[in-house]
C-alpha cells in the first residue's frame, strides 16, 4: 500500500484495482492491480507516458468507468454494488470534475455554468445561488459572472470550471490535464488557484498531467507505467528524477 502523508482516514482507498479492455489475446490491461491511498486534503499529481493508465485511473476514480476487479472507496463508501442512480448521485455530489477543454455550455453565463450541477440536481434555492457567487469571487471572477464563455479568456473559463467543480462541496476534485489548453500565464494562474484551494480550504485534488510544472504544485506525485504505479512520493524529489529522464523518455 502506498504511503499516506498526514493523518486521518483516507479520502480514497484503492485495493487490487484492475481495468482490462478486450479479452483473450487482444486484452489490454490498462490498470494492473493497483493499491493506493490518498489522504483527505492531499493534492496528488498522476503522471506517466502515453498509455500508462493515468487517464483510465482518473475515469475509475470518477466512477465514469467500472473496474474489471478490485475496489475503490471514497470517504469510506465503496463503488462496487452501487447501481446507476447511486453512481450518478456519487458523481454529482461527491466528485467535482475539472476538464482540459473546460466543458462550459456556450449559451450560459459564467454564473449559470457554475450553477449547472445544482440545477441538474433540482436545486434552485437562494443558498446555492449565493454559493455560486461566492465561488466566482473566490476564483477572481466576481465581476465576470454575467459573461458568456466566448467573452472569457481560456484561463478565466478554466477558473469557472473550477468554481463549478466545487459548487456541491465534493469530497474529491478530479482535474484532467487542467492546464493542457492554456498559455503559460493562464497556466500559472490556474495552478496557483488549485494549490491555494487545496492549502486553505483542504480540498482533496487528484490531477492527471504531463506537465512537470503543473505536477510541482502538488505535494505528492504518482508516476505510472504500463498500468502500474512505478513511483510514489513527495513532489520535489521525484520531479528532479523525472526531469533527468525527460530527454530519454519524453512525456506526452
Amino acid at each position: 500500500m502506498s504511503p499516506v502523508p498526514g493523518d486521518g482516514a483516507p479520502a480514497i482507498e484503492i485495493r487490487g484495482l484492475s481495468k482490462v479492455y478486450g479479452s483473450s489475446e487482444t486484452a489490454v490491461r490498462a490498470i494492473d492491480g493497483i493499491d493506493l491511498q490518498i489522504g483527505r486534503g492531499e493534492m496528488v499529481a498522476i503522471m506517466g507516458p502515453s498509455g500508462s493508465g493515468k487517464s483510465t485511473l482518473l475515469h475509475l476514480l470518477g466512477a465514469l468507468e467500472t473496474p474489471t476487479s478490485g475496489s475503490i472507496a471514497l470517504a469510506g463508501r465503496r463503488f462496487e454494488g452501487l447501481d446507476d442512480r447511486e453512481l450518478t448521485l456519487l458523481r454529482r455530489e461527491g466528485i467535482g470534475f475539472v476538464f482540459q477543454f473546460f466543458n462550459l455550455l456556450p449559451s450560459l453565463t459564467a454564473e449559470e455554468n457554475v450553477l449547472l450541477p445544482a440545477l441538474i440536481a433540482g436545486r434552485r434555492d437562494d443558498a446555492i445561488a449565493a454559493r455560486a457567487r461566492e465561488l466566482l469571487e473566490r476564483v477572481g471572477l466576481g465581476g465576470r459572472a454575467s459573461h458568456l464563455p466566448a467573452e472569457l479568456s481560456g484561463g478565466e473559463q478554466q477558473r469557472v470550471s473550477i468554481a463549478r467543480a466545487l459548487l456541491m462541496e465534493p469530497e474529491l476534485v478530479l482535474a484532467d490535464e487542467p492546464t493542457g489548453n492554456l498559455d503559460s500565464r493562464s497556466e500559472a494562474q490556474v495552478l496557483e488557484l488549485l494549490a491555494e484551494l487545496n492549502r486553505t480550504e483542504g480540498h482533496t485534488i487528484v490531477m492527471v498531467t504531463h506537465d512537470l510544472d503543473a505536477a510541482a504544485v502538488a505535494g505528492r506525485v504518482v508516476f505510472m507505467r504500463d498500468g502500474r504505479i512505478e513511483s510514489d512520493g513527495l513532489a520535489r524529489g521525484l520531479l528532479d528524477w523525472l526531469r533527468r529522464l525527460r530527454e530519454e523518455l519524453p512525456l506526452p
